[in-house]
């Protein structure tokens, strides 16, 4: 994303501090649009309906997890510093967006068909991403098992909506040591 967000951003950002306040069905357009500076029915400049926009705000977030994760992949030395970077980067996205967290936990469901798919495959390649490093990491793990581990991983790392205790950067360290303790160790 640019530095300076676009209006299109700013609407997603705002959207989902409210949508995580108030759940997708509890946030009218009318209100939407105020918080944005605008009417309700201005928002459908930019969207086509308040379903749209929840389906390009998960949509989005899922592609970018994918496009990043696979970048750090390419980028890392050997399957551990790949994790290092995964966890890294995952456990500062999830603490630079709690909101979007809690929006793909509760309105899930609200999404329309086409947009959840959408986001399922998406999310699919990145634990995918996640369980192929595991597996080059410890070769005898199994695909279930490494995705297994993903998806715990991933639970650990998203819990940031709810561990307000410390500070972002002690809650950060606190996210990074026990997940990176977890994945070099899936076998318990």
């Amino acid at each position: 994303m640019s530095s300076t967000p676009t209006r299109r951003e700013q609407i997603l950002a705002t959207a989902a501090e409210m949508f995580a306040a108030r759940g997708f069905h509890g946030v009218p357009v009318t209100d939407l649009g105020k918080a944005c500076g605008i009417s309700g029915p201005a928002l459908y400049k930019h969207f086509a309906s308040k379903d749209a926009m929840l389906a390009e705000m998960l949509v989005s977030i899922s592609e970018e997890l994918l496009a990043v994760g696979r970048r750090l992949v390419e980028e890392a030395s050997d399957a551990d510093d790949a994790l290092v970077r995964l966890v890294d980067w995952h456990a500062d996205f999830a603490l630079r967006h709690r909101a979007l967290i809690v929006v793909q936990d509760r309105d899930w469901s609200s999404l329309p068909p086409d947009a959840r798919e959408q986001v399922r495959s998406l999310q699919r390649a990145y634990v995918d991403l996640w369980a192929a490093q595991l597996r080059a990491l410890h070769p005898g793990l199994d695909q279930d098992r490494a995705r297994a581990t993903a998806h715990a991983t991933f639970g650990l790392l998203n819990s940031t909506p709810h561990s307000g205790l410390l500070p972002d950067e002690a809650m950060h360290e606190l996210l990074t040591s026990m997940a990176l303790a977890a994945l070099r160790n899936p076998s318990g």
